[in-house]
């Protein structure tokens, strides 16, 4: 994957790379950055290797929907990221 990240998580945790914010919405009006909601929707870059008795069951390069709130915002050589519990994912897409 083109996001080699030099951290690996501990345990259940996953660094995701959120994706960008809608611009537009379908009826082609323009929002506002002050209008703009937090995306709940990203991609795994790194994931731990699971817990002893629980394997992980995301990988790197899935994309996943997790909770608005979920994770930690973190910055990795000027890139923002989320680290977060496998648990606070709520689906693969």
């Amino acid at each position: 994957m083109a996001n080699n990240v030099n951290i690996t998580p501990l345990h259940d945790r996953v660094i995701v790379k959120a994706a960008a914010a809608e611009e537009k919405t379908a009826g082609g009006i323009i929002i506002p950055d002050t209008a703009k909601e937090k995306p709940q929707r990203g991609t795994v870059v790194a994931a731990g290797p699971g817990k002893k008795d629980e394997p992980m069951t995301v990988k790197s390069g899935d994309t996943v929907l997790y909770g608005k709130y979920a994770g930690t915002e973190i910055s990795i050589e000027g890139v923002d990221y989320l680290i977060m519990r496998e648990s606070d994912i709520l689906a693969i897409v």
